[in-house]
């Protein structure tokens, strides 16, 4: 008897605990904060400019000077080319004012590694 009451207050543990980690996380789930959020807040421009891909309609003047200097590139990642079109657009982000932020959770709207923020 004392051995299922001891089983019981477990079980009763484990699922308030998992419903007090629930309550925790969801407002941290709803709340997006920073560049990386859906709808690209901070007009973020990707490194290096992908070949094919189309401009956006209020590009800053940040990705328009990046792409005069480094035409976009259509190597694959992970590619020598690749890496070198990289640090020239960072050296060139930097050069104009931006900010280089590291994309590690990578998504359909946000498929690149590395962002200019302008």
């Amino acid at each position: 008897m004392k051995l299922k009451l001891i089983n019981m207050m477990k079980a009763w543990l484990v699922v308030v605990a998992s419903l007090l980690l629930w309550i925790i996380a969801v407002p941290a789930q709803a709340a997006c904060s920073g560049c990386l959020c859906p709808g690209d807040p901070c007009n973020l421009c990707p490194l290096p400019a992908i070949e094919g891909a189309e401009p956006k309609a209020d590009e800053p003047v940040i990705c328009a000077k990046i792409k005069e200097a480094v035409p976009p590139t259509a190597f694959p990642r992970g590619s020598n080319e690749n890496f070198d079109s990289l640090d020239q657009s960072v050296i060139e982000c930097v050069k104009n004012g931006g900010d280089v932020i590291v994309n590690s959770r990578r998504n359909e709207e946000f498929p690149s590694k590395h962002y200019c923020k302008p």
